[in-house]
């Protein structure tokens, strides 16, 4: 009998994490070869936390200024994500490493999507 997969399952792994501080990049190269580099801000806009996705598809909230937001610390959460802690105190979201390939390889699109909800809603990237 074949098993359904968890939710937090992934099909690609993290090899190496790492975070450079001084360029506010997190680097997760993964098994398969890929490598991502994910701005802070990036990260902390597309938390995967209730307070940014909200409860359901058209709840999703823009969160401005966070263009200086750094990772102040990371921490495991079981063997299938990590809980980034942000420097604006945000640490709700629970990154799965299939939620990090994902948005690793939609985040060009991601991106641009953002800065245009920042226009169309008045915000910005500044503090």
């Amino acid at each position: 009998m074949a098993q359904s997969p968890n939710k937090f399952s992934a099909d690609h792994w993290p090899n190496e994490i790492r975070y450079k501080k001084d360029e506010k990049i997190l680097e997760i190269n993964f098994d398969d070869g890929a490598t991502f580099r994910f701005p802070a801000e990036f990260l902390r806009v597309e938390s995967p936390s209730a307070e940014v996705q909200g409860h359901g598809p058209d709840d999703r909230k823009t969160v401005p200024g966070c263009r200086h937001v750094e990772i102040e610390s990371m921490d495991p959460v079981g063997n299938y994500a990590i809980r980034i802690n942000f420097g604006d105190s945000h640490n709700t979201g629970i990154f799965t490493w299939r939620y990090l390939y994902e948005i690793g390889q939609k985040q060009d699109a991601l991106w641009v999507d953002y800065l245009d909800a920042l226009t169309e809603q008045g915000l910005s990237r500044d503090p």
